[in-house]
């Protein structure tokens, strides 16, 4: 498992272990029940905080994505495709919303949008 942390781009530490953790889950790269790095492990590995690397387990199991077994360690969770597909779900709203915000500073109508929508899906 391999996580990069940028201390430049603002974003909270916690944050980027959470987003990389379950980007990595997510794809596959991480498979169920593997087991993780153990907080100390990895907070010394990344050299940060316990209690960060504590935080961003605590927000993967909070949202399903990973599971901690007393005194044996965190593991992916069983991948809930009801979650995942929220998940999804959320970045493509994510997604069209910027699409959205550029036509409009471009002067695209929605039937420009959709057009080129309708061509990309025969192009696949």
């Amino acid at each position: 498992m391999l996580i990069f942390i940028n201390n430049k781009n603002g974003v909270p530490i916690y944050e980027q272990i959470y987003s990389q953790i379950k980007s990595q889950i997510i794809s596959g790269q991480l498979e169920e029940d593997a087991p993780l790095p153990s907080i100390r492990n990895l907070a010394k590995d990344l050299r940060i905080s316990v209690i960060t690397t504590k935080r961003a387990y605590e927000e993967l199991e909070k949202d399903g994505f990973i599971y901690t077994a007393p005194a044996k360690g965190s593991f992916v969770a069983k991948k809930n495709t009801e979650l995942l597909r929220e998940e999804n779900l959320r970045q493509i709203e994510s997604h069209l919303e910027e699409v959205i915000r550029l036509s409009a500073e471009c002067n695209l109508r929605k039937e420009d949008i959709l057009s080129m929508l309708n061509i990309l899906y025969e192009e696949e």
